[in-house]
């Protein structure tokens, strides 16, 4: 059973889904691969889970970095959630390359594999898929697009 709230972010109206014990999604409304492979939802603006993640939202988007102190359960094969890890280590106001990504996992490792894994990630902002950059720091695919990439950026003052 998943449930499911809205926040309205300064960058656009989001969906958040939770098992009720940890946060399994959160997307922009519209964006590409929206909700996954989560088909329903109920919807439950009281869950605890939310609240807390809705306050962590609302500092973020007030230009804090405030810590993640509930659990995030993203679904996804075992090459896709190694991605979503190495996403989750890169620190606030920092970025990585989807090279020097695939590099962590292996010497022979695709970007662009690395690019696909990073475009299906469930948790938006969360797992900081929007800090990882092209070749030579090029701004290049965010599922959410790249104007809200670029809204993040500028937030962690990374542009």
């Amino acid at each position: 059973m998943y449930y499911s709230t809205s926040y309205n972010s300064p960058i656009g109206e989001m969906l958040f889904v939770s098992d009720g014990e940890a946060v399994c999604g959160v997307w922009f409304y519209g964006q590409k691969f929206f909700k996954n492979s989560i088909d329903k939802t109920i919807e439950n603006n009281d869950l605890a889970i939310f609240k807390k993640l809705k306050k962590w939202f609302d500092d973020y988007f007030n230009g804090l970095n405030p810590e993640i102190d509930f659990k995030l359960r993203p679904q996804g094969s075992e090459f896709r959630l190694k991605v979503w890890k190495i996403l989750c280590e890169i620190p606030y106001g920092e970025t990585l390359t989807y090279g020097e990504i695939a590099s962590r996992i292996s010497p022979n490792m695709s970007a662009q594999a690395v690019g696909v894994a990073v475009g299906h990630n469930p948790i938006s902002i969360l797992i900081p898929c929007h800090r990882v950059l092209g070749v030579n720091g090029k701004l290049t695919g965010y599922a959410a697009g790249l104007d809200r990439k670029m809204e993040l950026l500028k937030l962690e003052k990374i542009l």
